[in-house]
């Protein structure tokens, strides 16, 4: 698939993965009101271009599982189970959000908690793209040892979407952190083997390679500049576009 192919064929259907981060305020904790309603305006602006559109959500606003796991307070297995059901958290609240934005919108979960969720079933989740909702992701995979970056490069193979769009706090993929190195290079296009082998840490291998084995192109831009999850959706070059480029 070649770059120009990639961004004709956006508009179809694409996954977007949202960190735990873009419901909270920089440094803090816990869904602030402002937050969600920025964020969940730019979901709605982007499905009111009729892309069928399902979206991933991270929990790390809710609980950080893993830093309580790597400091010995929680068996990692325990503490991953409770951060996916901060990812449910989060998903409710976009989609509540997104409902009084007049966007319709389903939360399906890899754990089944059927009193707030659908369960996640493959022909569900696609059903719902077609009759224009927005899906919103959570839980992760639903076992543990898993990123919500793998769910993400999972979900967008299971439902067959052109393109995985990860939205982060920087403009891009850099050669070097751009908050330490003032003359970091940003990428505009990067191979999956190129961000693999310099390990930037964008994604984790594990999501990176799934993309790569599946080739299924991914962008990497900033959510935190306005209009630009509508711009990525409608095909617009921001950011940085990760390609097997072999073909």
């Amino acid at each position: 698939m070649t770059e120009d192919d990639a961004s004709h064929q956006i508009t179809r259907r694409v996954l977007l993965k949202l960190s735990g981060e873009s419901f909270s305020k920089p440094g803090t904790f816990g869904i602030d009101p402002d937050e969600l309603g920025a964020i969940a305006m730019e979901v709605a602006d982007a499905a009111s271009l009729g892309t069928q559109l399902a979206v991933v959500v991270g929990g790390g606003n809710i609980i950080r599982g893993a830093q309580l796991a790597a400091a010995g307070h929680i068996e990692q297995s325990t503490a991953d189970y409770m951060g996916m059901l901060g990812t449910v958290i989060n998903a409710l609240a976009l989609r509540e959000k997104l409902l009084t934005l007049g966007i319709e919108s389903r939360v399906l979960s890899a754990l089944e908690i059927r009193s707030v969720a659908e369960p996640f079933i493959r022909g569900r989740a696609i059903r719902h793209l077609e009759k224009g909702r927005v899906v919103i992701l959570a839980a992760g995979v639903g076992n543990p040892f898993f990123t919500t970056d793998t769910c993400a490069s999972l979900r967008a193979r299971e439902l067959e979407c052109s393109m995985l769009l990860k939205a982060t706090k920087v403009d891009g993929i850099y050669d070097s952190d751009p908050a330490k190195n003032p003359n970091a290079k940003r990428y505009q296009t990067l191979s999956f083997d190129q961000a693999i082998d310099q390990q930037l840490g964008v994604m984790d291998l594990t999501a990176m390679a799934m993309c790569r084995e599946h080739n299924i192109p991914v962008v990497v831009f900033d959510f935190k500049q306005s209009g630009n999850i509508r711009r990525v959706v409608a095909g617009e070059r921001i950011g940085t576009l990760v390609t097997r480029q072999d073909n």
